[in-house]
Parts: C-alpha cells; sequence; structure tokens
C-alpha cells in the first residue's frame, strides 16, 4: 500500500554547500497512529466486501430464497464491519487532528465515515431492519413478473415491443403492464425511506440523500442547485427537441399535436430517452448476422486498442453476459452492471446481451466501469480510495465510451457501417440529442433528483408521491401519462435504482455533463477531429488521457481531477456547442410552431 508519508517532504537548506537537500520528515505521532489504524480498516473492508459482493452477485444472477438469505447475512457482516462504533469513533478523533494528517490519510478516514453511516452499528437493530428490507426489496424487484393480456413478458420484450409497435392502444397496453411493479414495491419503499433517513441522521446526515450528496462535498441545496443551472443552460435547445419530437410523433401516429407528449409515444418506459424517432440513424440492421459475442469481444477491443490491457481471464468465466435461455427457470435482474467483486483483479458484469445498437453502446459502457476498476487497483490507491472521483465519474466514463462508441468513424472501423457510408450528420446528431442526452437530463437533473430530494430529505408522504412524480415529469419534461394515474400506483417505483441505488440519478446526470467535457477536449486537443464526427479507436493517447484520470481513483477532489485534465470547471459549455449545429436545423423546422407546453 502507497504509505501517506512518502508524500511529506521537509526541505533544508545547507547553506556552506550552497545546495538544498530533501530529507524525509519524520511522521507526526497522530499520523503513525492514523497510519496503524487504516491498514486495519483497510484490510477488513476489502475482505468484507469481497464476501459481500460474491453474495449480492449471486442473488442478482440467480433470484431464489436462498441466495436471498445469503445475501442478507453477507450484507449484515459487511455492515458490521464498516459501521462498528470503534471504527467511527477513532476515525472521528483522528480528524480533529487533520492538520497533522496527509491529504490521502483525511481522505480515507472521509470515505470510511460515509460508508459507515450507511450501517451505522451504533444502532444495531436500525441496520439490521435497513438490510432485511433492503434484501426483500431487491427480490420483489427481480422475480417480478410482468403480464401483458395476462401472460408473462419480460423487460426486454416490453422494450422491444415499444421499439417497434406503432398501434397506440397496443402501445398504451404495454406501457401500463411496465408500471404493475410499482404497487407492489411501493410498501417497502416506504418502509427503506424511513430507514434510510434513520441510518444517515445516525451519523449527523440531515437524511440519506445529503449522505448520497456528502459524496460531492456539497450539501442538498447546493446540489439541486446545480442540477437547476444545467437545465436552465440546456432548456432552449431542449424545447426545440420537444417540439420537434411532438410533432415528429403526432405524424407517426395520425394524432392531433398535444401540448406535453403522451408517455406511451415514447419509445422509453420512463420516457428518459427518446430513441427510435430517426430513421436514418438507426443501424439495428447492420447487427444482423452479429452475436452477443461478438458485441462485448468489440467492446474489449475499444480498450485494448487505447493500451489498455485484456479483460481478467476470470471476467469471461465468472460474467454473466447474455439473457437467459427461454424454459431456463432461472431469474436475473435484468438492469446492466459492473461489480469490482474484490477490489482486486475480480471483475464481473450482468448483462442481457442481444446484437443491437442499444446493447453494443451498454457493453461499451459498463466496460468502461470495469477498466476504471482496473486502473486504480494498485498499491498507490488504497482500497477505501478504489472508488471515482465521485459517484458520477464512473457513469461519466462508461457514458464517454458510449459516445465515442456510436460516432459514425468508430462504426465504420468496427466494420458496422462500411466504410463508404454516407451518414446523414445531422440525422445522427439529432438522435444522438434524442436518445442518449438531452431528454436524459430533463429526466435524471430533473425528475429523479427533485422527486427524491422531495421523499428523502423533505420527507414528502406517501400518499402524494404518484402526484408530486406526474408533476416533475408534466412540469420539467413536458410529458404526461395516457390517463391520470391515482396514489394506488407508484410509478417512480418501477425505475430499479429508485430501490435499489437511491439518490443516484444526480450522478448519471453529472455524468452526461463530465462526458461532453471530457469528449470536447479529447476530440479538439488530441484527435483534432470535429467532436460530432470523431474516431477514438487504436489511439493511445486517449488512452493515456483517460488513465490519468481513472487511475487517481478517489484520492483527490473530483474538481481538481476535472481541472486538471481539461484545464476547466464543471460546465455545460461542451455539451452546448456539441449539438449547435443541431439547434440552427431545430428552429428552422419549428419555424412557425408553438415552442414548449406552457
Amino acid at each position: 500500500m502507497h504509505h501517506p508519508l512518502l508524500s511529506l517532504k521537509k526541505t533544508i537548506p545547507l547553506l556552506a554547500a550552497g545546495v538544498v537537500l530533501t530529507a524525509m520528515a519524520a511522521p507526526s505521532p497522530v499520523q503513525e497512529r492514523a497510519d496503524r489504524f487504516l491498514a486495519l480498516a483497510n484490510a477488513g473492508y476489502q475482505g468484507l466486501y469481497r464476501v459481500n459482493n460474491e453474495a449480492q452477485w449471486l442473488a442478482v444472477t440467480d433470484v431464489t430464497p436462498v441466495h436471498d438469505a445469503a445475501a442478507e447475512t453477507a450484507a449484515k457482516a459487511a455492515a458490521a464491519f464498516n459501521g462498528n462504533p470503534a471504527l467511527i469513533s477513532e476515525a472521528r478523533e483522528l480528524l480533529t487532528h487533520r492538520a497533522e494528517l496527509s491529504e490521502l490519510t483525511v481522505r480515507q478516514l472521509n470515505q470510511l465515515l460515509l460508508n459507515a453511516a450507511e450501517g451505522p452499528m451504533t444502532n444495531p437493530s436500525l441496520v439490521a431492519a435497513r438490510v432485511e428490507a433492503e434484501t426483500k426489496q431487491a427480490s420483489i424487484l427481480n422475480s417480478f413478473e410482468f403480464k401483458l393480456d395476462g401472460k408473462p413478458i419480460t423487460a426486454n420484450d416490453i422494450d422491444n415491443k415499444l421499439d417497434s409497435s406503432t398501434n397506440l392502444d397496443e402501445r398504451r397496453k404495454v406501457w401500463e403492464a411496465s408500471k404493475e411493479s410499482g404497487p407492489a414495491l411501493k410498501p417497502g419503499l416506504v418502509k427503506l425511506r424511513d430507514l434510510r433517513n434513520k441510518c444517515a441522521s445516525e451519523l449527523g446526515h440531515h437524511d440519506y440523500f445529503a449522505l448520497q450528496v456528502a459524496a460531492y462535498g456539497m450539501k442538498t441545496e447546493e446540489l439541486v442547485k446545480l442540477h437547476d443551472d444545467f437545465l436552465t443552460q440546456l432548456r432552449p435547445l431542449y424545447l426545440q427537441l420537444h417540439t420537434w419530437t411532438k410533432y415528429k410523433l403526432a405524424e407517426k401516429y395520425h394524432q392531433p399535436v398535444p401540448k406535453r407528449i403522451p408517455a406511451h409515444w415514447i419509445n422509453n418506459r420512463w420516457s428518459q430517452e427518446w430513441g427510435g424517432l430517426v430513421d436514418a440513424a438507426n443501424i439495428d440492421d447492420r447487427f444482423k448476422g452479429k452475436t452477443a459475442e461478438w458485441i462485448i469481444k468489440t467492446a474489449e477491443q475499444f480498450y485494448t486498442g487505447l493500451g489498455f490491457g485484456p479483460l481478467p481471464a476470470s471476467f469471461w468465466t465468472k460474467s454473466d453476459l447474455y439473457p437467459v435461455k427461454p424454459g431456463d427457470p432461472r431469474k436475473k435482474n435484468t438492469h446492466a452492471s459492473c461489480w469490482h467483486i474484490d477490489l482486486e483483479n475480480d471483475i464481473r458484469s450482468l448483462q442481457s446481451i442481444e446484437p443491437n445498437s442499444r446493447w453494443f453502446y451498454t457493453a461499451h459502457h459498463e466496460l468502461g466501469h470495469g477498466y476504471y476498476f482496473m486502473a486504480y487497483t494498485r498499491p498507490e490507491v488504497p482500497p477505501l480510495l478504489r472508488t471515482g472521483a465521485n459517484p458520477g465519474y464512473h457513469e461519466g466514463m462508461g457514458e464517454l465510451i458510449s459516445l465515442a462508441s456510436s460516432q459514425v468513424p468508430y462504426l465504420q472501423s468496427r466494420g458496422v457501417l462500411p466504410a463508404d457510408f454516407k451518414a446523414d450528420s445531422t440525422a445522427f446528431l439529432l438522435n444522438d440529442a434524442l436518445a442518449q442526452s438531452l431528454p436524459f437530463m430533463f429526466w435524471a437533473s430533473g425528475t429523479m433528483t427533485h422527486w427524491e430530494a422531495d421523499v428523502y430529505a423533505k420527507d414528502l408522504p406517501p400518499d402524494q408521491w404518484n402526484a408530486r412524480w406526474w408533476q416533475y415529469v408534466r412540469d420539467l419534461q413536458g410529458v404526461e401519462p395516457p390517463a391520470p394515474r391515482s396514489e394506488e400506483w407508484c410509478d417512480a417505483a418501477t425505475k430499479t435504482h429508485i430501490n435499489d441505488n437511491p439518490c443516484y440519478y444526480h450522478s448519471y446526470a453529472f455524468a452526461t455533463v463530465l462526458k461532453f467535457q471530457l469528449h470536447d477536449y479529447i476530440a479538439r486537443n488530441i484527435l483534432h477531429q470535429p467532436p460530432q464526427t470523431c474516431n477514438y479507436a487504436d489511439n493511445k493517447e486517449v488512452g493515456a488521457f483517460l488513465k490519468k484520470i481513472m487511475e487517481k481513483g478517489g484520492t483527490q477532489d473530483w474538481r481538481k481531477v476535472l481541472k486538471d485534465a481539461t484545464g476547466e470547471d464543471l460546465s455545460t459549455r461542451a455539451m452546448v456547442e456539441y449539438f449547435k449545429p443541431l439547434q440552427s436545423w431545430l428552429e428552422a423546422q419549428n419555424k412557425g410552431r408553438q415552442i414548449g407546453w406552457d
């Protein structure tokens, strides 16, 4: 492990010789005490992290009561260590002497306290109740059986039908079927809101949302304002995009143009992405004849081409990458994810890859997490700090590579598109905006962030949850349900992360802004190509740039990491500029139309 004292140097001028030599300062007694404490804390943290992750992995890849019970036991063991009152009091005591400690030490102690707040054993019965409730909620979520006309339908099938059906009655039935899990999940979510808030307040955080925001070194109000500012800056473009979209959809379904877009008109179950509207950018047919294995191997090749090493051999034997075969009774979680099982070399991904563009981009995204894990798994980064510079950095890296993998020159270099393919640049830019970026910001920075802040920070009563959800969807996204949705539903709970990774969507929104900033820097300063049509393939300089960010893990403040890499503070500037050509095109298309929905 990197010794924090190696960065402590003391300069001693040797006047007679006229030279300056650098000698090591003796560590302060407080620093020595912190080093001994953190050696123990890191070892225990890493050991239990592995045990817990192994159990959680089994619980999501094969949902059974036995695996649920094992996951609950492992989570309780991890919480018993991470939330140990002796660790909490020693970390707090050491932080009262922070002036005598290295920055790396302070960051580890702060991270230890953030981890402890997830399961503070200052109140063991509270932690046990939370772990039990989390396990039960995950089981309901992972094993829920959607039905259409009384027959089982998978989540992938729901998505595929929304992608393909042009019959509004059928679309509405499929959309409504996708919301059936809400009532089953709501009672557990109500219970979890209170348990999560109590855990966070046990260690002095106002509520659970505030605990998650603390990972950014911010307060809830600051974070919500940051996201509101993003939306203010992006709103002129979003209003143009929204207007174009509702006219396009009205034409597609032979309906009058609505003020707000009916949710079942959109291909995504939550209206967070508006894909499938730009035929000239639809490349799904280009994956015919490709296999799911080809998709994941091509994603790995993206990274090895940049100079990263291959994935560990165990990735291929231990991951769960493809859909459960028809007739197989096994149930697994359908949300793609990547896992750093032991904070060392056991990296795995959970996906359900099919040969289409959505899974092509998803596979590139998920391996972004895997390569981030690999970059910061090194002796200089203690296990407690083997994490992103902040939670949004991990997603940002995945999103950046997802964006890079959707650029036409890259798709040509991988044989998805032929070398002589003439791309309609406006069509691809429009699809980028619709399917990856703009609606997503108004959903993630807007609806998700505000709703979860209301639920956790403001204790919104459960009998107002659905109404508040749809109020944000209407006001911020300009979308509405096909018919009024009463409080018997809990449409927010149909979103996986509302249940199993709460108060996190602001990190995805942060990631979207970050990916455009990093991409803009790479395109202009390394590739010297337009950001809208550039190709990272096999460029070692791009790899070196990314590695420098990734290998730091959580050892430096995220603002410094961004400024050092790009010379800029966090900003939507790059995102606005990326879509500037599109904004002009949309304004021309929308001439004479009523813009917006108010």
